[in-house]
């Protein structure tokens, strides 16, 4: 709605997981490393975790596009035999569950699935195990690295996560024929503090606690933001709304955008080129979760904003 007023490409502050809106802050690019230097090292287990909207799915997606970086990507292709044909060039071959609030059968099907092997829906568990270790043992054999990423892991139900562990025990002299990642709320913790799960606990080599922007990076971050979204002057957000915007939110990402794109529907409203602390404010006063440091008749200012906008888009159409 307010691209065209600011010459933006597309919306900046969109909530999907882009990775081509990457922000390597201090937290970011910490987690990054740790991630790449322990799949890398052939560690087993690797836990990242962070509260709510502190932006885990996009350091994943980043992670797995990094991984390969440079290299072929490889996919699996089961055949007849079980046999799997795979791009030499690749060095890892990697599966993305989002939502592993699965099962054990259920998680070993979607394993199955992501590495397109060719075993029937109503096969059993030990079927897909047999298929599974199967191919570790293939990959390993053509000097291929297999590696799971699950995220929203604090949903993962304790026996599931014990056949993940059951998976992760086969190795060679050198590595583990499986890697996994978990990605997590702060929950995942307390999850994996879990007696029946103590052996998995004990194999988390590496792990990483992500942080929120800090007061110094946030205004880097709207400005990359913006970049990548076409615009190229040098700002639309002044030094004190910046200020304001880190002090409601926190730093968390996800907050930051809903905050941020709400302030600039309220600044294309008035006909203004940039965001002050009132459309912060007011932009604050209609997002849950902020600190409450708002006038209350910010809500008021924004429901009415987004009411004006909002008919005047149906009588654009």
């Amino acid at each position: 709605m307010y691209l065209k007023h600011f010459d933006l490409r597309e919306a900046p502050f969109s909530l999907t997981p882009d990775t081509s809106f990457f922000f390597a802050c201090s937290s970011y690019q910490e987690a990054l490393n740790t991630l790449l230097v322990a799949a890398r090292n052939g560690e087993g287990f690797i836990k990242i975790t962070g509260e709510v909207g502190s932006g885990k799915t996009l350091l994943c997606r980043k992670f797995l596009s990094a991984l390969n970086q440079g290299r072929q990507s490889t996919t699996l292709i089961g055949t007849q035999d079980h046999s799997v044909a795979a791009a030499p060039a690749a060095r890892f071959i990697t599966a993305y569950i989002p939502n592993p609030y699965l099962e054990p059968r259920a998680l070993l099907l979607a394993l199955v699935e992501e590495f397109r092997l060719p075993v029937g829906k109503d096969a059993d568990q030990h079927q897909l195990l047999k298929a599974l270790t199967g191919t570790l043992l293939e990959c390993a054999r053509n000097g291929l690295r297999v590696l799971v990423c699950l995220d929203e892991a604090q949903a993962m139900p304790l026996e599931s996560i014990e056949v993940l562990r059951l998976l992760t025990n086969l190795e060679t002299e050198k590595r583990k024929l499986l890697q996994v990642v978990l990605f997590g709320q702060p929950e995942l913790d307390e999850h994996l503090s879990h007696h029946s799960v103590r052996q998995l606990r004990q194999r988390i080599s590496f792990q990483y606690n992500l942080k929120g922007l800090r007061n110094d990076e946030l205004d880097r971050y709207l400005r990359h933001r913006l970049a990548v979204a076409g615009f190229f002057g040098e700002t639309l957000f002044t030094r004190n709304a910046v200020a304001k915007l880190h002090r409601i939110t926190g730093g968390t990402p996800r907050l930051v955008n809903i905050v941020a794109h709400k302030a600039l529907m309220l600044a294309f409203s008035e006909g203004l080129q940039q965001v002050s602390v009132k459309h912060i404010r007011d932009a604050a006063a209609d997002t849950p979760e902020v600190h409450r440091d708002w006038q209350p008749w910010g809500i008021a200012a924004m429901a009415a904003t987004l009411a004006s906008l909002g008919a005047a888009w149906v009588a654009l159409q």
